[in-house]
């Protein structure tokens, strides 16, 4: 008798155990639910956006400053970009690029584009190039970017008007080599705007070619003196 007592004990506190299981996790399911209608369906999600900056760089510039951001071109596929305040002003999509040395020239108290222009310096002539850099006039920003080969035909003339612009790698500057500036006249300094990738056949990222070289900063403003 006392076993069976026992046992029927045990099978009611068993049943009491389960029944309170069984109400507690129906009325968690009940109180989840109720939270999760008393959200409205058009109530806004917070989002993270990235703040976007002119020419996509990954600052905002300063007064008085353009912002810029350059890139080489790719092998001999995709051709350099130049973008000055928020302007593309060269590129593949503009179908205004070409193998050698792109240049766009700036003006340097506006911002505003004067000229682009590109010279073949693997298969073309310097002569025209050096014409062109002699005659950029006084306070322009000068911004060059090489697509396939920029150096087979410079010259120590060529390289010595592009040093006067601020350049420091335009006299080591080979064939095939990826090449990035920005510059101007009457510049007392050297640039600090330069990036330069050696062809290297070890580590190109292209066959033939290094990978491409890209660079973005913020020109400060040519004031009237």
């Amino acid at each position: 008798m006392r076993i069976a007592g026992a046992i029927k004990y045990i099978v009611a506190v068993s049943a009491f155990l389960l029944t309170f299981y069984i109400i507690s996790q129906v009325f968690e399911i009940k109180m989840d639910s109720n939270l999760v209608r008393s959200q409205p369906d058009n109530a806004p999600h917070p989002t993270t956006k990235a703040p976007r900056y002119r020419c996509g760089i990954s600052k905002i510039c300063p007064e008085k400053h353009f912002a810029f951001k350059i890139s080489s071109g790719a092998a001999n596929v995709v051709g350099p970009k130049i973008c000055v305040e928020d302007a593309v002003l060269m590129s593949g999509v503009k179908n205004n690029v070409g193998r050698g040395i792109n240049t766009a020239l700036v003006n340097g108290r506006t911002g505003e584009l004067i000229e682009t222009k590109y010279h073949d310096l693997w298969g073309g002539d310097v002569a025209p190039f050096i014409e062109f850099l002699k005659k950029i006039p006084d306070g322009t920003i000068v911004c060059m970017a090489t697509y396939d080969d920029g150096a087979t035909k410079l010259n120590d003339e060529a390289r010595k008007l592009i040093s006067e612009l601020g350049s420091t790698v335009i006299n080591s500057l080979s064939f095939r080599d990826n090449w990035v500036f920005v510059g101007g006249t009457g510049i007392k300094t050297k640039s600090p705007f330069e990036q330069h990738i050696k062809n290297n056949k070890d580590t190109n990222k292209y066959e033939g070619w290094p990978e491409v070289v890209e660079m973005e900063g913020c020109i400060p403003q040519k004031l009237n003196e």
